[in-house]
Parts: C-alpha cells; structure tokens; sequence
C-alpha cells in the first residue's frame, strides 16, 4: 500500500473506533473489516464502503482502480474468515466471490450507491472483484 493511502487508511481507522463510526458520510455506509495478513497471519484493519443485501454485506475491491487487487481482497482470498465492524456491533463474516449470475445486480447497485466505481472500473483492466460477506457462527 502507498504511504499517503496507508496514513489515509489508518486515520480513518482511528477516527471510526473514536467515534463508534458516527464520523463517517452519511451517504456511504462504511465498515472496518479486519482480515488476517496472509504472510504475517496479524490481523489487517481497512475501512470499507460497504452495500446491506439481507443478512450480506457486499464490498468491491476496487484499490481506486489500480491494476492490482487490494491487499486486503488478497487476504481473504487466503483466508476466507474476517470480522466486519459496523458501528457499534462486530460481525464474523465469511468473505466469497460474487456469484456471477448475480454478480451484474450487485455492481449496479454498488455504483448506484457509490458512482465513483465506474471512474475506478475504466482505469484499470481487471474486472473489480465484488465480494459478498456472509455472517457465520462463532466468536467475533
């Protein structure tokens, strides 16, 4: 992660967990999730837009639009299991690729919420992973 990104994530970080999530946009729900580092195996905390679809939390990997996935979407797909923080209440979530039948429904309603994806998806040649978060059972 760049410098300037990481300082950016990390502020965000703190200001979320000072604030219980309280200072964050009102039109774009953010959550903390915290993945384990696929080489270091020590927990990973990123601030995320997120979109509700039932009990689901769906994110998109998009880095901006870089041409590499986000380390965070790397990690996950090492290990599946994370712990989504949203607000004031933590989730254990189980992290899988959007299906692709359903995959096309999910990004429109990710743009139709957050229209700066479609600026991130022209920048780059990868197709932007949209990555359903399912609640599992278990400590948090």
């Amino acid at each position: 992660m760049r410098p300037v990104t990481r300082a950016f994530s990390d502020l965000h970080v703190a200001l979320y967990r000072f604030t219980g999530g309280a200072a964050q946009h009102p039109r774009y729900p953010t959550m903390l999730l915290t993945v384990t580092g696929r080489k270091s195996g020590q927990p990973r905390t990123v601030p995320l837009i997120y979109l509700q679809d039932g009990d689901r939390l769906v994110i998109a990997a998009a880095y901006a639009g870089s041409d590499v996935d986000p380390a965070w979407w790397r990690n996950l797909r090492e290990n599946p299991e994370a712990v989504a923080r949203l607000r004031d209440r933590t989730v254990a979530v189980r992290a899988a690729l959007a299906d692709p039948t359903e995959r096309p429904e999910l990004w429109r309603r990710l743009v139709a919420m957050y229209p700066y994806f479609t600026e991130y998806q022209q920048r780059t040649d990868r197709e932007i992973p949209v990555v359903v978060l399912t609640p599992r059972s278990g400590p948090t």
